[in-house]
């Protein structure tokens, strides 16, 4: 069996991102892999200006805290003012820019109003106080967002404070999602006898669209070679990937394999971790047309699919769209549970923080226990034959950086 950064590489060597670059509004970047590096046309901000609601000021007439100033002239935001006249205060406000000759805003909290107009400084200025300094933030010229980066809310406005209106992306990965086995029922419809409930399909929609992809549902085939090999050649027409989960083993009725292989070529592995042994790579149709796509195959039982969508598609969907950084950062915690099966492969356990900072697993880690990863927030990256107990260091993966 491989282990897991022997899978994990072997994917990430194949994961060529796509080339089409998309220009795209601000309003509709969210999850999308910035194509080329941002750089700044403007100054932020653009002026010096208030940080605070106040009264601006020259130090050199403010000696002493109770200095009575008369008020020249009220700038708020989105005005200029004029120079300062020595002697005289400016009442203004946050954002606004800094009349020249101030060189300090005092907080209006330390000012009184006082006789005919004037405003009582309480208390004693110094230089740059409260003030934010042009160009502090973003200096024209200045790169300010990497190729490779996913753009997030932070991402956005950043671009939006510099004036980008549109920014160029990767376009989406287009992915084909093939449900396969007889004993699928979908949610609404009675469950037969020996049915279960086909909850892969939908998990798997939501975390592909979730990273950002054109999610295709290429609907449910039946345990048949010919109609999953046809599915797979029409998926294969429009789409850059194409995710299965299941019927990949060697079982008279597991169709997905021989039909990869018919269709194309097929990786299959066995890797040595806990929950998801099974995985498999390949391509269907003639690599570099328009009628192929990269295949993956994972796990049938709900949570080995969902823990090696995390551990190993998630990435391989990144690097394709272009990601810059593709793998979570472990982070060590102290353990809350015992971990007493020293067994032979790498498990990545479902478990949460608990409020004492603890690491807390959840008690069935059985790979058809679907409500473990609903309780969780995070896994346990426990190696082969090792054990633990309650007040050991873990390595600890949050579900935060891996959806």
């Amino acid at each position: 069996m491989l282990s897991y950064e022997e899978a994990l590489d072997h994917l990430l060597a194949a994961a060529m991102p796509v080339a089409e670059v998309e220009l795209i509004p601000l309003a509709d970047l969210r999850g999308r892999i910035l194509a080329e590096a941002l750089v700044s046309t403007e100054t932020v901000p653009p002026l010096d200006n208030s940080a605070m609601d106040g009264y601006a000021v020259r130090c050199v007439d403010v000696p002493q805290a109770g200095v009575a100033l008369p008020v020249a002239q009220r700038i708020p935001a989105g005005s200029v003012g004029h120079a300062l006249a020595a002697g005289t205060a400016a009442r203004i406000f946050t954002g606004a820019p800094l009349p020249r000759g101030a060189d300090a805003v005092v907080m209006q909290e330390f000012c009184a109003h006082g006789p005919d107009g004037s405003v009582i400084v309480n208390c004693l200025p110094k230089p740059n106080m409260n003030i934010r300094r042009a160009g502090e933030d973003i200096a024209a010229g200045a790169a300010v967002l990497s190729a490779g980066t996913r753009l997030g809310a932070a991402e956005i406005g950043l671009a939006a404070s510099i004036g980008a209106a549109r920014l160029p992306v990767r376009r989406r990965l287009r992915v084909a999602l093939l449900s396969t086995g007889d004993e699928l029922a979908e949610p609404g419809q009675p469950l037969p006898p020996g049915g279960i409930y086909n909850s892969n399909r939908y998990f798997l929609r939501a975390l592909l669209e979730s990273l950002g992809c054109a999610v295709t549902d290429a609907g449910h085939v039946p345990d048949s070679l010919a109609e999953t090999r046809r599915a797979l050649r029409a998926a294969a027409e429009c789409n850059d990937l194409i995710v299965t989960s299941g019927g990949v083993s060697v079982g008279e009725e597991d169709h997905v394999k021989p039909a990869v292989e018919a269709e194309g070529e097929l990786s299959l592995w066995k890797i040595a971790i806990k929950p998801g042994k099974p995985l498999a790579f390949g391509k269907v149709g003639a690599g570099g047309t328009a009628s192929s796509a990269a295949f993956i195959g994972l796990p049938g039982n709900p949570v080995s699919c969902f823990v090696t969508f995390l551990l190993f598609l998630r990435p391989y969907l990144l690097k394709r769209m272009g990601a810059r950084t593709t793998l979570p950062v472990a982070r060590t915690l102290v353990a809350a549970s015992d971990w007493t099966k020293a067994e032979d492969r790498r498990n990545f356990l479902r478990a949460r923080i608990a409020a004492d900072g603890r690491v807390e697993l959840y008690p069935n880690q059985g790979s058809g226990v679907l409500t473990s990863c609903v309780w969780a927030d995070g896994l346990v990256d426990t190696p082969a034959r090792q054990t633990f107990r309650a007040g050991d260091p873990v390595r600890y993966l949050s579900f935060t950086d891996l959806l």
